[in-house]
């Protein structure tokens, strides 16, 4: 029997203790390990729950009892997270975990940590929930030189912006009701900002590259800006309103961001609806290969979670080398980039407008009061001082 504890008992934390209950024999069948959760760290008691016989509020009895191999850290947060995975690591325990934030503040450390002691450090469900894209990544793709990742990586978003598109619905009552259904936390700002998908499109990133990226350098925009009237001009375009993480290699830079985006309907990632989540990865030799699936939710980020426990019990005497580093990877500026852009400008500076930006197509749905164009490609740069010569309502890049 190799023993599982799981930090959290919360909605991850629970449906890994259940899928491997649940699961156990067909578990054992398909990987020849005999596979049970020993305990369960959490401060709250559960009335009534099975788990109650292996609960324990105390980290201390996981960490010193030699019989516990590998521990599942689903609390989430930066803080005793951070200090709970070390101290595992540094046990000789594996640790498989589902918390992005922990990943992309302490991957190389931890990575660093498990290779000395030749355990592992996984992380499967921290990008994508249920979509495997970081075995894949790390495997699959090893052979590629990976050109860019692209990504629809943040399932609340992308299920506001979808309901905003199919139903006519304002902003600020989609993301009410995303709430209500669970898509979405009381406290949105990391999602609607495009924080929690900055953080994912940096971790994908670094393994990729194998050097660091830090989210904060991530340039991010939003999705709070966008209104119902973007989507009716996005109709007349043709083009649907997503959010993505995007990573492209520009020479021996990388150009990151996440920001929405205007998708024609020959891209790849144009019919990803709801709470879907995809990713694009384009390598130098297979091309585009696209991963898709449910982002987020209990069931499919605790089977991602799942499958790292098998990796683990499968290579519980190896490390699994993973190439990430300190080493800080080199960033392309991003006033450099180039894109083309859908502008809406007041009716009354449509000549103004005209000059200061390279206006290649204009956009009318009978909004009087609004002149709308898609511009020519510019430069980031060039088209911020445009803007500064000629405020605007809004504006999306194209791709």
């Amino acid at each position: 029997m190799i023993n599982v504890s799981v930090l959290g008992y919360g909605t991850v934390g629970s449906g890994v203790v259940e899928i491997i209950k649940t699961n156990a024999p067909l578990i054992e069948k398909r990987t020849g390990k005999k596979i049970g959760v020993k305990y369960v760290l959490d401060l709250r008691t559960f009335e009534g729950d099975p788990v109650q016989e292996i609960l324990v509020n105390d980290f201390e009895i996981i960490k010193n009892d030699p019989d516990v191999k590998i521990v599942v850290e689903t609390m989430g947060g930066l803080h005793p997270a951070y200090e709970f995975v070390k101290a595992s690591l540094e046990e000789g325990k594996h640790v498989c975990t589902s918390n992005k934030a922990l990943v992309e503040a302490y991957g190389p450390e931890l990575l660093s940590i498990a290779r000395d002691k030749n355990v592992n450090f996984l992380f499967e469900a921290s990008v994508g929930g249920g979509i495997p894209i970081i075995r894949p990544l790390r495997d699959c793709l090893a052979q590629e030189d990976v050109l860019e990742i692209s990504g629809i990586l943040n399932g609340t978003t992308n299920y506001i912006l979808t309901e905003m598109t199919e139903n006519g619905s304002k902003f600020e009552d989609v993301l009410k009701d995303a709430q209500d259904k669970g898509y979405a936390e009381k406290d949105p700002t990391a999602d609607v900002e495009g924080h929690d998908a900055a953080r994912k499109i940096a971790i994908l990133t670094s393994l990729s590259t194998g050097k660091t990226v830090k989210f904060e350098d991530v340039y991010t925009e939003g999705i709070t800006h966008i209104s119902d009237a973007d989507v009716s001009y996005a109709k007349a375009m043709k083009r649907k309103i997503k959010i993505m993480g995007s990573a492209v290699q520009v020479g021996e830079d990388v150009s990151i961001s996440v920001t929405p985006f205007l998708l024609s309907k020959s891209h790849p990632l144009f019919n990803i609806d709801g709470v879907y989540n995809a990713i694009m990865v384009r390598g130098n030799m297979v091309e585009d290969v696209v991963f898709t699936g449910q982002g987020a939710g209990k069931s499919p980020t605790a089977s991602a979670v799942v499958s790292d426990v098998i990796e683990a019990a499968r290579n519980i005497d190896n490390n699994i080398y993973v190439e990430w580093s300190e080493e800080k990877l080199s960033l392309a500026d991003y006033n450099e980039t180039d894109h083309k852009y859908f502008v809406r400008v007041s009716a009354d500076k449509k000549e103004e407008a005209q000059d200061a930006y390279k206006v290649s197509e204009e956009i009318n749905v009978g909004i009087d009061s609004e002149y709308a164009f898609v511009t020519e490609e510019m430069k980031e740069k060039d088209f911020r001082a445009a803007k500064e010569n000629v405020a605007c309502i809004n504006y999306i890049r194209l791709v």
